[in-house]
């Protein structure tokens, strides 16, 4: 039986850590991630990722964090590698709505293709890895804030235009 040899968190943090601060900024991990493709991780995501994991809210993350990031990381590696059936690297509408309905969402065919349109920065109707991350945790993220309004579970909310837009713009994201 082969061990896997786990890698060493603190070197890869230092070489994230590009200007030495001992902290890791969107930027630095954008620079330090792949997304499968030739190009940069979505900004977006790394900002979203850095904001989830920031403790202090100061923008950046320092080693203990990363090393949660890591497995956040890694989990969504794992999970989207199993919902990318064909192996193409990339998640298509079907694979998406499969994911999706596992995680227990239950949506219509037309707002999935809101969500291909939305996070499809590729226009090539496939969703990359780092675009699939910031998409589940807007989705995430915006459900729990409709299930802290929806106090007796129906599915139905009843809000006016001021509460809507402090309930968006309110969510860490």
């Amino acid at each position: 039986m082969m061990a896997f040899q786990q890698p060493n968190l603190q070197q890869i943090f230092s070489s994230v850590d590009k200007d030495r601060s001992g902290q890791i900024s969107a930027d630095e991990l954008q620079r330090a991630l792949s997304n499968g493709t030739w190009n940069p991780f979505n900004p977006e995501t790394c900002r979203l990722m850095i904001g989830m994991f920031d403790s202090n809210g100061d923008g950046a993350i320092n080693f203990q964090e990363f090393q949660a990031l890591w497995r956040y990381i890694n989990d969504w590696t794992n999970c989207f590698r199993g919902f990318d059936t064909d192996g193409s690297g990339n998640i298509d509408k079907t694979e998406l709505t499969n994911a999706l309905t596992q995680f227990g969402y239950r949506l219509s065919p037309q707002f999935y293709n809101i969500l291909m349109h939305k996070f499809d920065r590729s226009h090539s109707n496939r969703i990359n890895f780092d675009d699939f991350i910031q998409l589940c945790v807007v989705l995430q993220t915006l459900t729990a804030a409709f299930r802290d309004v929806d106090t007796d579970r129906d599915g139905v909310i009843t809000v006016g235009y001021e509460q809507f837009l402090t309930m968006v713009f309110s969510l860490k994201m």
